[in-house]
């Protein structure tokens, strides 16, 4: 199986008490995750999560500590996936869809919206949220 790594951003609005998610284009269906996608060859982790979250929303961050790691094996796509969720602060940019061909919305939804859609992550975003002792993420470079 090919290892493919991928990264969400929990991205918590403590005002309004609201989580950032996109509904992702899957064919003739969609559904909604947190913003993130696959690692690009080369990208650390942190770099591929700024860069999917501007991708994906036209929202800048800075990246906090990884929330959850989660795996899967996909033996219909051959993948051995890890998915790393990060904490991420909105630093700058402004919403936008700039690509519609794979993201068809993107909405600020409550954390009970958020548990019902993130089903894959056990006890939802909640529980993200309820354990916010993030473990550190450093990159060390290359050794």
């Amino acid at each position: 199986m090919k290892r493919v790594d991928v990264v969400y951003v929990l991205i918590y609005d403590e005002e309004t008490e609201k989580v950032l998610m996109v509904e992702n284009r899957r064919g003739e269906t969609s559904d909604f995750t947190l913003p993130g996608g696959g690692v690009e060859n080369g990208e650390t982790l942190e770099q591929a999560a700024i860069r999917e979250v501007k991708e994906e929303t036209g929202y800048h961050i800075e990246v906090g500590g990884i929330v959850a790691v989660r795996e899967v094996f996909r033996s219909v796509k051959g993948h051995h996936a890890v998915f790393f969720t990060f904490l991420g602060k909105i630093t700058g940019g402004e919403i936008s869809l700039s690509r519609p061909d794979e993201i068809v919305d993107i909405q600020w939804v409550d954390l009970n919206t958020a548990d019902r859609w993130m089903k894959v992550i056990p006890g939802g975003v909640s529980k993200l949220l309820q354990s916010r002792s993030s473990a550190l993420y450093h990159f060390q470079g290359h050794v």
